[in-house]
């Protein structure tokens, strides 16, 4: 299992946490069907009335697409079945309260688990970053999903600059992606704490939010997820190209801000 779910009956509060700390908990096949199952299955589980979602170890919450593993991507710009378009939990229909707990490494791919998150709380240690340019990719639903989360010019910069910066913890809290700073390790009972607060309302009145402030942005995501297998078409290098790419730009420096 790279998936690992632990349910507290008393609270109503499910943790999850993506558990391939030694991948830096990159999502292969089998975690992207585990997350696909778990949200669905939290669908029909009545004891489950918030979730809080994290990442194994101290070093990534989540580092994107496992690149040495055999998740499928099609080329096609005609196909939208990007491989991690279904991974979070509105994508699977589940409009329960997820909070994220980010510790380490954010980049790439996390952008859809956190983007599907109704609140993100890192501690200090925490940085975002999409490397998606700097290997000859277009950074796109990672793109889009940032934009319904902080302003533009901000998106603009952490997807053009790729892996060349990280933004930090507090920069992300400046400009709207994180809701809250903790000490070193204490992102996930920060988390915890909410969620447990959230979990002791009326579920129909929490649902019913949930699903009234995503269809606040609703439409606005879907006209530009429309488009965005054209852009990763025609804007990202040849496959073997990209490999070449990332053999010689990583390891890298990358600067904080």
């Amino acid at each position: 299992m790279t998936l690992r779910t632990e349910k507290n009956a008393r609270t109503g509060v499910a943790v999850v946490t993506l558990d391939r700390p030694a991948r830096l908990n990159a999502i292969d096949t089998a975690l992207a069907t585990e997350l696909r199952t778990t949200w669905q299955g939290f669908r029909f589980d009545d004891e489950v009335r918030a979730v809080v979602l994290t990442g194994a170890g101290d070093r990534a919450f989540c580092t994107g697409i496992d690149r040495d593993t055999d998740v499928p991507q099609p080329r096609s710009p005609y196909s939208t079945d990007d491989p991690l378009l279904t991974v979070g939990p509105k994508a699977n229909d589940l409009w329960k309260p997820v909070i994220a707990a980010v510790a380490g490494m954010a980049c790439g791919g996390a952008f859809y688990l956190l983007g599907e998150a109704e609140f993100v709380i890192a501690d200090e240690t925490a940085t975002f970053f999409d490397p998606h340019t700097t290997y000859g990719m277009v950074s796109a639903y990672e793109s889009m999903h940032l934009a319904q989360r902080i302003p533009p010019g901000e998106v603009a910069r952490l997807a053009l600059m790729g892996s060349a910066e990280r933004m930090s913890a507090r920069r992300a809290y400046e400009t709207g992606l994180v809701s809250e700073i903790t000490a070193p390790g204490a992102a996930l009972e920060a988390a915890l704490r909410c969620a447990e607060t959230i979990a002791g309302y009326p579920t129909a009145a929490v649902q019913g939010t949930v699903r009234a402030v995503w269809a606040a942005t609703e439409t606005a995501r879907t006209h530009a997820f429309a488009q965005a297998p054209h852009l990763i078409a025609l804007g990202s290098l040849p496959t073997a190209e990209q490999a070449e790419l990332f053999r010689a730009r990583t390891p890298r420096n990358q600067r904080i801000r």
